[in-house]
C-alpha cells in the first residue's frame, strides 16, 4: 500500500451539530474495498484555532497528505472542521462586524461539535469508541472529551501540545482584554508567525518551494466572503483565545490529566513558538505514570511541522503509536 492515496476511498458529510441551522464538514478517507472497521484503527483528526483540518490534515504534499498516509495503511481516517472553519457553518456572529459579540465557539462549544462527530463515526461504523488526534487548541479539546469520554476512545495522539503557560509578555499584554467575536488572519501574518523562533540559517529550506503558497491558497479559500480583499483575510473564532486567557494564561488546567486513562502519545517540536516543548513536557508530567505513554520531542520542526521539509519525522512518530499492540 503506498502512501499516495491513489488507492484510497474519499467520502465528505455535512452532519448536523445539535444546534439549529449550523452543520460540520467531516471527510473521511479508508482504504479501497475496506469492509472491516475496527475502533483502533478508526482515527479523527481535530485541528487548532485558526485554521481548518481540511486544509492541513488532507492537504496533498509530495503526493500525499498526513490523512493519506495514515488510511493507506490500513486505517480508517475522519477529520472535521469544527464550527466557524474551514467548510462547516460559520455562526451568524461572524457575519456581523466582529466587535458587536463577544469570542465565539469556545471550548463547551468545540466539544459539543466533537462530540457529535465521534457519535457520528461510531454509528457509521458500528464500533464503540475511536482513536483521536488534536493539533495546537485540538490537544486541548480532545484530551478534554477524552479525559470525559475515556471509554469511547481508545488511543489519544497530542500534537504542539497546548498547556499552561509561563509568565511572559504575551500573558500580561492578553490579561484582562475585551476580545471581540472574531479576529482575522493574512496570509503574510500566517508566514511570519510559522517562521518564528525557527533559526536563521534554517528558514529558507524549513518550507519546500510552493508547499507554503499550496496552502494558504486551500486555507484563504474556505472564507470565500473575504477572498476579494487585498490582501486577502481569514476569519476565525475567538473563543479559544478567551479560552486560554482564562485557563493557561491564568495557570489554571483546562482539564485534568489525570483523568485521561487511553494510552496517549505527546509530540513536540524543538521550533515550536506557539506551545514551547516546556509545556508537553509539564503535560506529560502530569498524566497518569504509565508504560503506553510516550514523549517525543522531535527536531527540527515548528508548531507547523506537518507541513515541513521533515514532516515524515512527525507522521512516522505517529503512525508507529496508532500501529503498536495494545496491551493491558
Amino acid at each position: 500500500m503506498t502512501a499516495t492515496g491513489s488507492e484510497l476511498d474519499c467520502e465528505e458529510f455535512m452532519i448536523p451539530s445539535g444546534d439549529a441551522g449550523i452543520d460540520l464538514f467531516v471527510r473521511n478517507k479508508y482504504p479501497r474495498g475496506m469492509t472491516h472497521f475496527e475502533a483502533g484503527q478508526t482515527v479523527l483528526f481535530v485541528h487548532g484555532a485558526t485554521y481548518p483540518a481540511s486544509t492541513s490534515f488532507d492537504l496533498s504534499l509530495d503526493g500525499f497528505s498526513w490523512m493519506d498516509f495514515i488510511a493507506a495503511r490500513g486505517f480508517d481516517v475522519y477529520l472535521l472542521d469544527l464550527r466557524g472553519y474551514g467548510r462547516s457553518t460559520r455562526p451568524a456572529e461572524m457575519d456581523r462586524p466582529a466587535q458587536d459579540n463577544p469570542p465565539i465557539v469556545r471550548g463547551d462549544v468545540a466539544l459539543s461539535d466533537i462530540g457529535a462527530a465521534v457519535r457520528f463515526i461510531r454509528a457509521r461504523r458500528g464500533i464503540a469508541a475511536l482513536c483521536l488526534i488534536g493539533w495546537s487548541w485540538g490537544t486541548t479539546l480532545v484530551a478534554t472529551y477524552t479525559s470525559r469520554n475515556p471509554d469511547e476512545i481508545v488511543r489519544l495522539v497530542l500534537f504542539a501540545p497546548l498547556w499552561l503557560r509561563r509568565p511572559d509578555e504575551r500573558t500580561a499584554a492578553m490579561i484582562g482584554q475585551t476580545l471581540p467575536a472574531y479576529r482575522t488572519v493574512t496570509p503574510a501574518e500566517a508566514y511570519t508567525r510559522w517562521l518564528t523562533g525557527v533559526p536563521s540559517d534554517a528558514r529558507e529550506t524549513l518550507i519546500p518551494d510552493g508547499w507554503f503558497e499550496r496552502w494558504a491558497e486551500a486555507t484563504w479559500a474556505t472564507d470565500p466572503r473575504n477572498m476579494a480583499a487585498d490582501p486577502p483575510f481569514l476569519r476565525a473564532p475567538n473563543g479559544v483565545i478567551q479560552d486560554v486567557v482564562d485557563y493557561y494564561y491564568a495557570g489554571v488546567p483546562y482539564f485534568d490529566p489525570a483523568a485521561i486513562r487511553p494510552p496517549t502519545l505527546l509530540v513536540s517540536p524543538e521550533w515550536d513558538n506557539d506551545t514551547p516543548p516546556y509545556m508537553a513536557r509539564a503535560l506529560f508530567e502530569a498524566l497518569p505514570a504509565r508504560a503506553t505513554n510516550r514523549l517525543e520531542m522531535l527536531p527540527e520542526g515548528t508548531h507547523t511541522m506537518l507541513m515541513e521539509r521533515h514532516r515524515l519525522r512527525l507522521l512516522e512518530c505517529v503512525q508507529a503509536f496508532l500501529a503498536a499492540p495494545l496491551t493491558g
